[in-house]
């Protein structure tokens, strides 16, 4: 989707795999999570088309019949979202001999033919994204990418110098700075621990662990790009579930739900950005879930309820209002 995303993505393991992120925006697209099948014709403006594909399920906004990608995975559990990157993206001329894909093309040419993130490092070596914009009502936006399987992460970003391709240890993504400051930056918070702290400020007074949490002082708790990069990346790497599908998909949305945005905290001229939904894709099965800014429910689509051998997407505009169980 080419419109100015600020938002978190990540990963989560546990029997299963996990793969989504917060869209957090001002406005919105009309989302709709939308399936994809292998037979979709995918016509691409400078790369040979996709005839046939692997079949995909992600967030969309569908304009003219074309499925633009937020965030996606494909059957095969490879997975991939486009995040905000101002002021660093730089998108680049037809380049003879190279792949020249366009950013609103990257999501689908990505996920339509590969099937690992190994597979997908050997590809960009030949990879352009060329200033080409979908149409005038969907002109290009500035984003990087994350690109994900169930072993190990990459980020994509094309900047000025040209592209550049990151191992992403934390199998997170946020916004800027570029990402080899964002992790330079986690060094910053060495010592921040789910533990309980040690007093190591000086050996000649007593000081008293009067609350617990207090291993996570210094821990950011705005909702800058920078702050929300660590507050995610230690969040995730130190969550904990059950194995089952609804302690995973729980823990997951308690991740997302660390760094979301409440509307009135971030003023964007007369609005206010917001947690527009939240997602959560089993990589493994296929089932992308979610929750919007109103419905705290978790709703689910299942790529495999659909005939994936088809030609004809499948899309499913997202249930925004709230969702109330009445018990009495």
């Amino acid at each position: 989707m080419e419109a100015a995303l600020v938002c978190t993505a990540t990963n989560y393991t546990a029997k299963d795999h996990y793969f989504g992120r917060n869209l957090d925006l001002e406005f919105s697209y009309r989302e709709a999570v939308t399936i994809t099948p292998r037979n979709f014709p995918f016509p691409f403006r400078k790369v040979a088309d996709m005839a046939t594909h692997h079949a995909i399920i992600g967030m969309t906004t569908v304009a003219d019949g074309y499925p633009l990608y937020y965030d996606a995975t494909n059957e095969k559990g490879l997975s991939m979202a486009g995040l905000n990157f101002p002021d660093n993206a730089d998108y680049k001329p037809e380049t003879a001999g190279m792949d020249n894909v366009t950013p609103f093309e990257f999501i689908p040419w990505i996920l339509g033919q590969f099937e690992t993130v190994s597979e997908v490092r050997e590809a960009l070596k030949k990879l352009v994204l060329v200033d080409i914009s979908f149409n005038a009502e969907f002109p290009l936006s500035p984003l990087h990418w994350i690109i994900s399987d169930r072993d190990e992460s990459l980020t994509v970003e094309s900047v000025k110098d040209g592209l550049r391709v990151y191992e992403n240890p934390v199998g997170l993504l946020t916004n800027n700075p570029t990402f080899d400051i964002q992790i330079f930056n986690l060094n910053n918070y060495a010592s921040i621990s789910p533990s309980q702290p040690e007093n190591h400020f000086s050996k000649k007074l007593h000081l008293d662990a009067y609350s617990r949490g207090l291993g996570g002082v210094g821990l950011p708790g705005d909702l800058s790009s920078m702050s929300r990069f660590v507050k995610a990346a230690f969040t995730a790497a130190n969550s904990v579930s059950g194995e089952s599908e609804s302690e995973a998909i729980s823990q997951f949305f308690h991740i997302l739900g660390s760094v979301e945005q409440q509307r009135g905290c971030v003023e964007v001229g007369d609005r206010y950005e917001i947690t527009i939904y939240s997602s959560c894709c089993n990589t493994d099965r296929g089932i992308y879930y979610y929750k919007t800014y109103e419905n705290s429910q978790v709703t689910a689509v299942d790529l495999h309820q659909v005939d994936l051998d088809g030609n004809t997407l499948s899309s499913y505009p997202l249930v925004t209002g709230q969702q109330i169980l009445a018990q009495n």
